[in-house]
């Protein structure tokens, strides 16, 4: 299966410490405004160097049917962030001594609907449709909370960046980029629950692709992980239970 050959590299790069990106790789490519003759099914289907195994988690929880015939905004997990999910599943596995899994198939579907459901939305929603979020004034520009397919709270919104020019910051003059962010609570002993932010952020690294159905923006797999929490994924689709923290 293609999918455990990625995962199979994925882990050697993961060993390695090396990350390896082509130009196209949508790692911070900014904002486009792509017209796409087909639906969001069908442009995940033109990059399955990107979207292969994403595709056969799609199929599996039967969401490949939404993305073929209702108008919605897809924030696109791409391979790595779904293989670095099984990974983390993999590892929690072993550690407790349980047999590993071999293919996505392994991992029931309505696990694999919970999670891929979280980064769907309803309508059609372009950058331009979001309002300002900075994540370290959350006070004066935090984002909005839209319902994502099965009707529960996300967090989305545009970062402005600052610019810096000889010696001087000036404020929200920079590139935008796109921020889909999963809002929890957890809960840990101590005094560290104060320096908690109210959501897990995930940078969108290509947005506004438009295929006739919807809305496409791809998320950076650098710096996310299906589900947002790794751990969480883990427990869930290995049936283990949390032990040292628990989010509500």
């Amino acid at each position: 299966m293609k999918s455990l050959l990625k995962l199979t590299l994925f882990l050697t790069v993961m060993i390695l410490g090396v990350v390896a990106c082509k130009k196209d790789d949508f790692i911070d490519t900014g904002v486009h405004n792509v017209k796409f003759d087909g639906t969001v099914w069908q442009y995940l289907e033109t990059r399955p160097d990107l979207f292969d195994t994403l595709m056969v988690a799609l199929k599996i929880s039967k969401l490949d049917e939404v993305l073929k015939k209702e108008e919605v905004t897809f924030f696109a997990p791409p391979d790595p962030t779904i293989l670095k999910a099984v990974w983390r599943l993999n590892r929690t596995l072993y550690v407790s001594g349980q047999d590993t899994i071999t293919k996505l198939e392994q991992i029931k579907p309505q696990v694999w609907r919970k999670y891929l459901g979280q980064y769907i939305l309803k309508g059609k929603y372009l950058s331009k449709d979001f309002t300002q979020i900075d994540t370290i004034n959350l006070a004066a520009y935090p984002g909005g909370v839209y319902k994502n397919y099965d009707g529960f709270d996300m967090n989305i919104g545009v970062l402005f960046n600052d610019v810096r020019s000889n010696d001087q910051v000036i404020k929200y003059a920079g590139y935008r980029q796109l921020y889909f962010n999963f809002p929890y609570s957890i809960t840990l002993p101590g005094d560290i629950q104060e320096y908690l932010t109210p959501f897990i952020t995930a940078p969108v690294a290509t947005s506004d692709i438009q295929p006739t159905n919807g809305v496409l923006h791809v998320l950076q797999f650098s710096k996310h992980t299906l589900g947002f929490v790794g751990s969480l994924f883990a427990s869930e689709a290995g049936h283990i239970q949390l032990a040292f923290y628990q989010i509500n």
